[in-house]
Order: C-alpha cells, then structure tokens, then sequence
C-alpha cells in the first residue's frame, strides 16, 4: 500500500513538471526613486559689510607745565615790542610791564629801540615766577629811544661861542637831522661904551646812521664890542628825515 501511494506522488510530481503545470514567478520590474541629499557643507560666516582701508592715528596731545614771566623796563621812556624766541608776544612801557606764561625751559627775552636790542636767556620753571628787567642796560647803552640832540659842551671862540652838538639816531634807518642852537649874551658896545643885550642864532645838520651818533661843533658869532658874558646856549626845532 505505502508503495503505491508512494508511486502515485512521484508519477502526479512528474506529471506536473512535464506539462508546465507549475508556473515560473514572474519577477516584476519594481522601480525605486532614491533622491540621495548632497552631504551637507556647513560654510564659513561671511560678513559683508565694507570696511574701509583707513588709517587711524590717534592725536594725543601732552601738555607741557608753564611758568610765569614778567618783562619791566624800569621806566623808560619808550613803548617796547617783547620778543620771545624771536616771536612778538606783547608790549611793554614804562608804567606797565608784560605777563605771560612760558612752557618750562630756556627762552630767548628782548626788547629793542630801533636797530639796538637787549637780549636775556631765561629758565621758565613750573609755578615760578620769573622777571626781566631791561630798564638799567637800556638807560645805559639807549639813553635816548626816539631820534634826537643834544648840547654836549660850549665854549668862547674868538669872537662868539662854539657849541658841540651830539646827534643821536637809534631809528633803523639812516637820517638827516638838523638842530636850531640860540644864545643870549650881553657886552659892551665899543662905539659908545654902552652894555646891551643880544642873542645868536645858527643851526647845525648832520647826517647820521641808523643805530648810530654824530658830533657837530657850531659857531656863533657875538656882535662887534668887549667884555661879553654869555648865557647857556639853548636847543631850539630839531627835525629828521
């Protein structure tokens, strides 16, 4: 029995594969769409804002100590330029001195009448006050600030008095000057032997350099007669040009 049965299976298994009973699966195409992502790039930060190429330079300003100075001239007669490292900082005059305030260290102080100047190196020092008075050596070496003459001695000569003139110039330019000169004096008219009273006059003109001085002797002559006695001469109208 079991042979049979046996013998049945494998006959209906034959049977099948001969007539194609059992089919082949059919494998269908089946299409698959993979969309694969770029792998992803992280990027720098870029900032786009524009900066220029400038060149910044810091100022920085030091402020340097300062000291005080006062410049005099003890009187003199004149109005004077002040002169700081040869920089016009101010005026000067007799009543008034000049102030000012100097950055510490050594500076170069004058004043000048015309072409003559006094000069003083000066050591500024922090809340120090210095001074500067020019007044003795402008007195001394610029008697007189503004062009003039003046009556240096007199003396009888012959038949009247000679007078020597000084002309000073302490402009910055050459001058012509010119001087008027009076004296009075009396004496005895040999004619009738009678004293009277006269005066002479002349006027003496020099040409003098600028900064400089000139001496000039100027005779006056006395009217005919004796016994004359003379009075100091006198300046009279001095011009310059």
């Amino acid at each position: 029995m079991k042979i049979i049965v046996l013998l049945t299976i494998f006959i209906t298994i034959g049977c099948i594969l001969s007539t194609g009973c059992i089919g082949q699966i059919k494998k269908d195409n089946v299409s698959v769409n993979v969309t694969i992502s770029p792998p992803v790039t992280f990027l720098p930060f870029v900032n786009n804002t524009s900066v220029s190429d400038t060149n910044v330079t810091a100022n920085i300003t030091i402020t340097k100590l300062k000291g005080p100075l006062r410049v005099s001239i003890s009187g003199y007669p004149a109005d004077l330029p002040v002169i700081v490292d040869n920089q016009p900082v101010g005026i000067v005059t007799k009543e008034k001195p000049f102030d000012m305030m100097l950055d510490e260290g050594n500076h170069s102080v004058k004043v000048c009448v015309g072409v003559i100047c006094e000069n003083e190196t000066v050591i500024i020092v922090f809340a120090k006050k210095s001074l500067i008075d020019f007044g003795p050596r402008l007195k001394k070496d610029v008697e007189f600030p503004t062009p003039t003459v003046r009556i240096l001695d007199y003396y009888r000569s012959g038949n009247g008095v000679a007078v020597v003139l000084e002309f000073i110039n302490p402009s910055s330019k050459d001058l012509t000057m010119g001087a008027e000169v009076s004296v009075g004096y009396s004496y005895i008219n040999d004619r009738n032997d009678e004293r009277g009273g006269e005066s002479a006059r002349g006027k003496s003109t020099s040409v003098v350099k600028a900064g400089q001085r000139q001496t000039s002797t100027l005779n006056l002559n006395f009217a005919s007669g004796y016994s004359f006695l003379f009075d100091p001469p006198q300046l009279g109208q001095i011009t310059t040009y």
